[in-house]
């Protein structure tokens, strides 16, 4: 007996050192993956790699026998590679250059470049090398305006010549009137002719102002587009930071919240700095084991050149993250920056659903992978019928007819979007069933990129939030249209698609005063007044440098309107805003706001900003953390429904456990305002997975609780508070952020 008891310990032994080994060896083998794939894509016909593009120009400069035409042609080609670079200063020498060679046609092209590359100059030396709180922000003010003016200076000159000649040209009006904010010379100094009015004029709802924090406390980092997740990945009850790059040159960063105000950067200690690129990061406890782990989405945009893995890390519980995408069964090449854990077949684990980028010379169908329990999934998507070969940038998942399945809803720039059913199990597995136009969603065509399931209005069913993403010109000329009331062509801006409670939605959003001038990415939904009614932030931008309009922020108005607060809360960005997540991170109560901005290109990578919220009044809340034990541990699809009475008056939030929009991932935990209501008479958990519904009474306000599914008892979690300064501006600064911030190797 005693040496089968040995005999056994061994071979015990054994089995957990080749499941050590085959963790090991997966773990480097997507770093070799990561790094071929890296290689892949140093090729000039990519069109997100400058660094390849400029060699190859530079070879076709040095060809025998080229004409001058030739040569200049390749020198404005040149020039733009430089400016993808961020090397503004030779980028204005090279279209110097060639301007005084060029005819009157190109003479006109010439100068829309020059005078971009100028506004990027002035940018390079304020906004970026003198970076403060207030940089980029409209209305431009205080520590934003420029201290070097040469670049703004430049630009004005010949956005005046160009529309001298052109007073019709919007986009060049609209970065006139940007340029001479910068200078602080708006509006008084803006020609009348090419004034454009309002730029810090919202409704006559207020708000109090945000301030960015990000350079304080050190979790500013300076990238190119990508994502953001704030979560608590170390169990200890305080909000961490994790964030990523499209760039594959681009290390992922996690920063510890050391629950004293401070941040310590664990990128090298945890093992995330290994990993490199990711468009975009959705967290969730895939295998039940108490710990927040991280899928990386990769290759968005890119086409034939993104066929780029994603990563499944498993966050080990003690700081460190493994690669485990190719034991996990998820490893495909598609590119991607969207999807949406679930637990669509109810058993209490999670599955994913991943939308990919097709275009007609390269497929890549959407991927279903399904949970096996055991570590591993497998790809059902077929045989689901959800695998479709379009041009996805949004899917998110919810039970939209409250028939107990999670449905998916799919945004895409293929000119169409669709609602999939749950059909529940069928012949052992799920099925899905496209509903679009039954549901009433076929009526609008138009691509579209962010995209979410929220219930704006309290009412117990899922609405559908949807961001056009049709242009044909610079972001630019759209903003300055939408200023002087001109029709810019675009068909949709943003569509609402209330919940008509019978199956089909109605697009609400002119009614709800959504019909804006919007452009999102990056985007996501909180409560930043406790109100509890959603508001949203939404990240703006496209590729091209002229692109440049604010960020956005609406204020949900008792699920009736929407107000644009851009200005009052003073978190217009004129950057590129992607991955955002709505947070508490100082547990005052009230949810802050980290944006991860930055651009597709080197040349426009930007430091990220982290918004914290002043408070907004004397509004309640509380922030329940869920636990589930049949359900999926991060209870994941389960609702929650609160109760209360406020000024005599009973109504009822609603919320879901997700990470929020589809770009960009708030807390698992659930922040929920519940206005001036004193206690919440009626707590009700609807646990996903199990259907266990759980009924809790008259809970106090203003507290962290945590409930574990089946448990009658209601866990207080004391959280320490933080103050962050808003009032001081010179708060932000590199000698407090070096003060401030630790770094662990």
């Amino acid at each position: 007996m005693k040496t089968k008891f040995i005999t056994f310990l061994a071979l015990a032994g054994i089995v957990l050192v080749l499941n050590t080994c085959s963790r090991y060896d997966n773990h480097q083998q997507m770093l070799e993956l990561l790094a071929k794939a890296k290689k892949a894509g140093t090729d000039p016909g990519n069109m997100f790699n400058p660094s390849s593009k400029l060699v190859y120009m530079d070879s076709l400069l040095s060809l025998p026998h080229n004409t001058s035409s030739q040569i200049s042609y390749c020198k404005y080609l040149k020039a733009q590679i430089l400016m993808e670079l961020g090397r503004e200063d030779d980028a204005i020498e090279l279209y110097e250059e060639v301007l005084q060679l060029a005819n009157p046609l190109q003479k006109d092209l010439i100068n829309r470049e020059l005078a971009i590359a100028y506004l990027r100059k002035g940018e390079r030396s304020n906004c970026i090398s003198d970076h403060a709180a207030e940089s980029c922000l409209i209305p431009i003010r205080g520590l934003g305006l420029h201290r070097d003016t040469v670049g703004s200076v430049k630009a004005i000159e010949h956005y005046m010549q160009m529309l001298d000649k052109n007073p019709a040209d919007l986009e060049s009006k609209w970065l006139l009137n940007i340029a001479f904010m910068t200078l602080g010379k708006y509006p008084a100094e803006v020609p009348d002719k090419y004034f454009l009015p309002a730029f810090d004029e919202d409704t006559t709802v207020r708000i109090n102002a945000f301030q960015d924090i990000a350079g304080s406390l050190g979790i500013a980092v300076n990238n190119m587009a990508g994502g953001t997740i704030v979560d608590d990945f170390d169990n200890d009850g305080y909000l961490d930071l994790v964030n990523s790059s499209m760039d594959l040159e681009e290390p992922m960063h996690f920063f510890k919240n050391n629950a004293d105000g401070t941040f310590t950067d664990m990128s090298v200690k945890s093992g995330l700095a290994n990993f490199h690129g990711g468009l975009n990061m959705v967290q969730a406890d895939y295998d039940n084991d108490g710990d927040k782990d991280i899928l990386v989405l990769r290759g968005a945009w890119k086409e034939k050149f993104g066929n780029e893995p994603n990563s499944l890390l498993q966050n080990q519980g003690n700081g460190t993250f493994r690669d485990v995408t190719l034991i996990s069964g998820m490893l495909s090449y598609h590119p991607t920056q969207t999807a949406t854990w679930n637990d669509f077949n109810n058993d209490g684990w999670l599955d994913v659903f991943i939308g990919n980028e097709s275009t007609p010379d390269n497929r890549h169908p959407c991927e279903l992978y399904i949970n096996n329990t055991d570590g591993t999934f497998r790809n059902i998507a077929f045989s689901a019928n959800c695998d479709y070969t379009l041009y996805v940038k949004g899917v998110t998942s919810g039970d939209y007819d409250n028939d107990g399945w999670k449905d998916i809803f799919i945004s895409t720039t293929s000119g169409q979007r669709l609602l999939l059913k749950n059909l529940g199990i069928s012949k052992q597995e799920i099925a899905f069933q496209d509903v679009t136009a039954k549901a009433g969603l076929a009526k609008e065509k138009g691509n579209s990129f962010p995209t979410w399931f929220w219930d704006y209005n309290n009412d117990g069913w899922l609405d559908i939030f949807v961001c056009d993403y049709t242009f044909q010109r610079t972001l630019a000329y759209y903003a300055a249209a939408e200023k002087l009331s001109i029709p810019a062509g675009n068909p949709d801006k943003a569509m609402l698609y209330h919940n008509n409670k019978n199956g089909t939605f109605t697009n609400v959003a002119s009614e709800v005063g959504l019909n804006k001038v919007i452009f999102a990415m990056g985007s996501n939904f909180g409560d930043i007044d406790n109100d509890g009614f959603l508001d949203m932030y939404l990240g703006t931008g496209n590729p091209p440098y002229q692109s440049i309009v604010p960020n956005k922020m609406f204020k949900n108005i008792k699920g009736e309107k929407f107000a644009d607060v851009t200005s009052a809360a003073k978190v217009g960005h004129l950057q590129k805003g992607h991955g955002v997540a709505f947070a508490d991170m100082d547990n005052d109560g009230d949810q802050d706001i980290y944006i991860d901005m930055g651009g597709a290109y080197p040349g426009d990578a930007y430091q990220n900003a982290f918004f914290v919220n002043p408070g907004q009044g004397n509004n309640n809340w509380i922030t329940i953390d869920l636990r589930g034990t049949k359900s999926n541990t991060d209870a994941i699809g389960t609702r929650i429904k609160i109760s209360f009475t406020e000024n005599g008056v009973q109504r009822s939030v609603y919320r879901d456990v997700n990470s929020g929009g589809s770009f960009g991932a708030s807390p698992l935990r659930r922040e929920i305002g519940v206005g001036r209501a004193n206690i919440i008479d009626d707590l009700e958990i609807h646990w996903h997975g199990s259907g266990i519904t759980q009924r809790f009474r008259n809970v106090p306000i203003n507290q962290f609780i945590r409930i574990t599914e089946g448990s009658e008892l209601i866990q207080n979690v004391p959280l320490k508070t933080f103050v962050w300064s808003v009032n001081d501006p010179l708060c932000i600064s590199e000698n407090y952020a070096s003060k401030n911030m630790k770094i662990e190797f």
